[in-house]
């Protein structure tokens, strides 16, 4: 109406707090030539299961943006804070779901996003700024569009790293920074960067190998959500760093440390890890 000074047309729909409804029209978007997406809380990706599993069904390339991904929203609290929501969209056949690092993580992401022709996807953003990491120390960005990629190592010269730093999002900087502590300290360690479970798992066998060796017993899992899935790259549960109860209300700082997401936890676990599997016959 513009004569009242509303304008309704453009590119973007306000669909309000209605993630289930912003869905189903982002599915029925997707079957014509555009290539729609819409956004929101992870939190709220609850409301929105219904149209995301329904897209994965028929096969269409939605795109779901949910921010605000984790205890980093902060003093808003448990009932803001996931937990499990990561988890379950992992668990819906034929959905890609992207928690990139970084900048150049997001970049790369969303450059594979946009070659998908059949498959829905979701990328799960940060609330908090993330540090962007030096691609001229650490690996690549491209690592990304195999889903999971070595961002660090310490080893060189093909040998066998003593323990692997695996993460997602905004703890794979934690993880980077902990290798650097275990480096000082004189031991071998790897970051994996695993942006995309799905797409990881669809690499051949001896790439995945090759980033994470069976034969490296001593590892250390770190996600802001719950622990669920880990299991399928870690050898026991105390090797996943992760949430085991809902969220707090406190400032990150607080948070962070209260649930055990800082340098010295991750450091402390990868040497009772490595030190646990020397003993191992």
């Amino acid at each position: 109406d513009e004569a009242k000074g509303r304008w309704y047309g453009g590119r973007n729909f306000h669909f309000g707090i209605r993630e289930h409804e912003m869905t189903a029209i982002l599915n029925g978007l997707a079957l014509s030539k555009l290539r729609p997406y819409g956004s929101g809380f992870l939190i709220f990706s609850d409301y929105a299961r219904g149209g995301i599993r329904l897209g994965a069904i028929m096969e269409i390339p939605t795109i779901h943006i949910f921010t605000h991904d984790s205890i980093g929203v902060g003093e808003d609290g448990p009932t803001h804070q996931p937990v499990e929501q990561l988890a379950s969209l992992r668990a819906i056949p034929g959905l890609l779901v992207f928690r990139p690092g970084d900048a150049n993580e997001c970049a790369e992401s969303w450059r594979f996003i946009m070659r998908l022709k059949h498959e829905p996807a979701v990328l799960i953003l940060s609330r908090q700024a993330l540090p962007t990491l030096d691609r001229t120390r650490y690996a690549s960005a491209e690592g990304t569009h195999r889903g999971g990629y070595v961002l660090a190592d310490s080893a060189g010269d093909g040998a066998q790293p003593e323990v692997i730093l695996m993460a997602t999002g905004s703890e794979v900087g934690l993880c980077v920074e902990a290798h650097e502590k275990l480096v000082a300290d004189g031991i071998k360690a790897r970051v994996v960067s695993i942006p995309s479970w799905e797409v990881f798992e669809h690499q051949p066998d001896d790439y995945k190998e090759s980033v994470i060796p069976s034969s490296v017993r001593a590892r250390v899992a770190v996600e802001q959500a719950a622990r669920f899935g880990w299991q399928r790259y870690t050898t026991n549960n105390d090797q996943i760093i992760g949430m085991k109860t809902f969220g707090a209300s406190a400032p990150l700082k607080e948070l962070t440390k209260k649930f055990g997401f800082t340098v010295e936890n991750v450091v402390e676990t990868a040497k009772r890890e490595i030190e646990k599997n020397r003993v191992q016959p």
